[in-house]
């Protein structure tokens, strides 16, 4: 309580908590509007981060990287006779990069359309022969795709993990 005079709308003077009530309120809805902006603007700030951080799943260097491995050690199979795909080894590493992208912020919709694009398979195709070009290997040169292919498995690459010799 106050020992202090209080005038009330009519000039009166008023005397104890009648006179606070009114200024208590006012603080009270003060502090309520100021609160509930602020958790409005930190909603709003939370909705839209994911937006703005997230890139396009075709630019995510971790998982395009981890698809041109596979990539490649596709056509090293495919070219080699004495080397075979080693498929669930590969569908394990799928699923755990299906995971990365889900822990990443993609949507399932999104992955199963990237995953499933022929544009990108295309694309990741043709980086593979790129790669592969490049350390000697071309169409028709089995030996070429067989010694690269041979390095990966010792190397324990991605890559020769997800390949086995027949040899």
């Amino acid at each position: 309580m106050s020992r202090y005079r209080i005038t009330g709308q009519n000039g009166l003077r008023r005397h104890g908590l009648a006179g606070q009530s009114r200024v208590l309120s006012l603080a009270w809805n003060a502090k309520e509007v100021a609160m509930k902006l602020m958790f409005s603007a930190l909603a709003l700030m939370l909705l839209a981060l994911p937006a703005v951080a997230l890139e396009p799943i075709a630019q995510n260097r971790h998982i395009n990287d981890t698809l041109l491995q596979g990539f490649i050690g596709d056509a090293i199979a495919d070219n080699c006779p004495t080397i075979e795909p080693r498929k669930l080894r590969a569908l394990g590493e799928l699923n755990k990069l299906r995971s990365y992208a889900l822990e990443q912020g993609y949507s399932a919709s999104e992955i199963r359309a990237f995953v499933t694009s022929k544009e990108e398979k295309a694309r990741g195709k043709a980086l593979a022969a790129e790669w592969l070009k490049d350390r000697g290997a071309e169409p028709g040169q089995t030996e070429a795709y067989c010694r690269i292919g041979q390095e990966e498995i010792a190397k324990n690459s991605l890559i020769g993990y997800l390949l086995r010799s027949t040899q």
